[in-house]
């Protein structure tokens, strides 16, 4: 077919797709939820192909339990509408199906069609208008990597392996599907995806499909601000956001979304505290406890907040609360040239880094007032990190860890309260320095 030719250019040997019987995969039915059963079955019913694609199939053959399962059918997503009542149609630029069973929601989406030259794009080959359906196979070649191009077919339970994913997963391997540059040209964000999944995965890219991405990887400009932002969240909230942001770092993606944590990461201390903050994300993540976007982008901005609000403290601006208020009106304003971060989020980071020479306070009304504030858990955790990173003293971290007992507040050590100015001093008599006691006599003068 002539658009398989214009996805593998430089290639003389096309993939052939291989259906793989249920006896020689370890996929069963038994690992699906209910709902994505239902709705597979629903399709199937109604003489619809349904499959299970994508990160389920990869996920299960690769011996991890998936996130989600997404379903690809031939049917339109009108016609999966008239199927299930709880259906609900999403997106303009591609409708997909939502199809909810209890707490389960299944997204639904329709074989999609082929890439070809005729397809709106941009100066930089990014796919600008894509809204046409296809096949089983052109749905299969639309996907990016090998092992998200697999199929687990319900009606008898067999995959349908179009690019090799099988092999590749065999072998731990990323591998984009067609033409690397091609492929990183018609969404810059499958960079950034290569690195997530390897990690996820365990698994290495594959030469030819890293070898571009640091040349392409301004290209990440051209793409939304705001899918950024889901982007990095996906990357960094996640139990592998060590290894993804170093990723991020070695093919030089970092300085495209956040320019500010790249150069923080040179210097040792602030490196240390930004993957102090992965690690305990990742740890809270793997104790099924909350975790925040805005706890998260805090940490990554936090330097470069601390390094402004110290030049503008040296300066005529030297009123810590005033530095720090505008140095982070700054580093936000210059990050949402690269990623639009939402105001629910943006609002509790600067609230959290406002907090932070709060707790240098440790004197009556003060730090009674900052252990009532709503966002102290969070500006505590924030403080313990920098505790363990050197940037702070442990004791201080160490008080305010006491001062939350409920015993009321603990002693100042020595140090601590010459440290603060806030050294004894005598108590004025209550009065004032002229008022006599009844019946004494005058001073003289």
């Amino acid at each position: 077919m002539n658009w398989l030719k214009t996805l593998f250019p430089r290639s003389k040997k096309i993939p052939t797709p291989k259906r793989v019987p249920r006896a020689e995969h370890p996929i069963s039915r038994s690992l699906l939820p209910s709902g994505t059963l239902k709705v597979l079955y629903g399709l199937k019913d109604a003489g619809y192909e349904a499959y299970v694609v994508g990160g389920g199939v990869r996920d299960l053959l690769a011996g991890m339990e998936p996130k989600d399962f997404d379903i690809a059918t031939n049917a339109r997503p009108e016609e999966v509408r008239q199927i299930f009542r709880s259906c609900r149609l999403v997106g303009r630029r591609f409708v997909i199906a939502h199809v909810r069973f209890g707490d389960e929601i299944s997204e639904v989406t329709t074989f999609r069609g082929p890439i070809t030259e005729s397809h709106e794009r941009d100066e930089t080959g990014r796919i600008l208008a894509d809204n046409e359906y296809g096949t089983l196979e052109s749905d299969a070649f639309r996907r990016d990597f090998t092992v998200n191009a697999m199929y687990y077919d319900i009606r008898d339970f067999s995959i349908v392996d179009f690019a090799g994913g099988l092999d590749d997963i065999k072998a731990g391997v990323i591998r984009l599907i067609g033409d690397p540059e091609l492929r990183y040209r018609e969404d810059p964000v499958r960079m950034l995806r290569a690195v997530r999944i390897a990690n996820k995965l365990k698994f290495h890219i594959e030469k030819r499909t890293a070898a571009p991405i640091r040349k392409l990887a301004p290209l990440l400009r051209e793409i939304p601000a705001a899918r950024l932002f889901d982007e990095v969240v996906k990357l960094l909230q996640c139990r592998d956001a060590v290894a993804n942001l170093r990723g991020l770092r070695e093919y030089g993606l970092l300085p495209h979304l956040l320019p500010h944590a790249d150069t923080a990461m040179a210097r040792p201390q602030a490196c240390d505290f930004i993957e102090r903050a992965l690690e305990n994300t990742a740890e809270r993540i793997a104790a099924d406890q909350t975790v925040s976007a805005a706890f998260l982008y805090a940490a990554l901005l936090w330097p470069a907040v601390q390094a402004r609000m110290q030049k503008l403290c040296n300066g005529d601006d030297g009123h810590t609360n005033i530095a720090i208020a505008q140095a982070s009106d700054e580093i936000l304003l210059e990050s949402q040239r690269h990623i639009v971060i939402p105001k629910r989020f943006s609002v509790p980071m600067r609230e959290i880094w406002a907090l932070q020479p709060r707790f240098d306070m440790r004197r009556g009304g003060r730090a009674q007032r900052l252990l009532t504030h709503p966002r102290f858990r969070a500006a505590y955790d924030f403080l313990l990190l920098r505790a363990q990173s050197g940037e702070v003293s442990q004791e201080l971290a160490d008080w305010w860890t006491q001062a939350q007992t409920g015993g009321g507040l603990p002693p100042l050590t020595q140090a601590a309260a010459t440290e603060e100015g806030e050294a004894p001093r005598k108590r004025r008599r209550r009065g004032g320095r002229g008022r006599r006691r009844p019946g004494a006599q005058p001073v003289a003068e």
